[in-house]
């Protein structure tokens, strides 16, 4: 896998799970709430929210890119880095625990995304 691949995937994937941060930041506010017109117009004024949508839409747009670029079989696997970074920021961001379970998810998750980036070297979209 090129450099340039490696870097745009976790961009790609990085944007996603920022987009994910700043939902879960942006529904805090709405936890207790029922759902209503007031809640609805809450969340347009939210700027988590749009951030998260932002994020979201720039992930998509960089990963089309991705996909141009190389197999969907090399590139797919990745997403799951998001899972590593989210666990990572979110320890940070909101004190969630990383577990004994989780540390060894992502260590698990470390070694296969390593794995995939040495070796499908011949592995080019058609």
């Amino acid at each position: 896998m090129s450099y340039t691949n490696l870097v745009m995937i976790l961009f790609s994937v990085s944007l996603n799970a920022f987009a994910q941060l700043f939902l879960k930041k942006g529904a805090d506010c709405l936890s207790s709430k029922p759902i209503s017109i007031e809640v609805l117009l809450m969340c347009l004024g939210n700027l988590y929210l749009w951030l998260g949508f932002l994020c979201y839409a720039l992930s998509i747009t960089s990963w089309i890119f991705v996909l141009s670029k190389m197999s969907v079989s090399l590139a797919y696997p990745f997403l799951s880095f998001g899972f590593v970074l989210s666990a990572i920021l979110a320890y940070f961001l909101f004190g969630e625990p990383i577990t004994i379970s989780k540390a060894v998810g992502i260590f698990l998750i470390c070694c296969g995304l390593f794995s995939l980036s040495l070796g499908d070297k011949e592995n080019k979209p058609q």
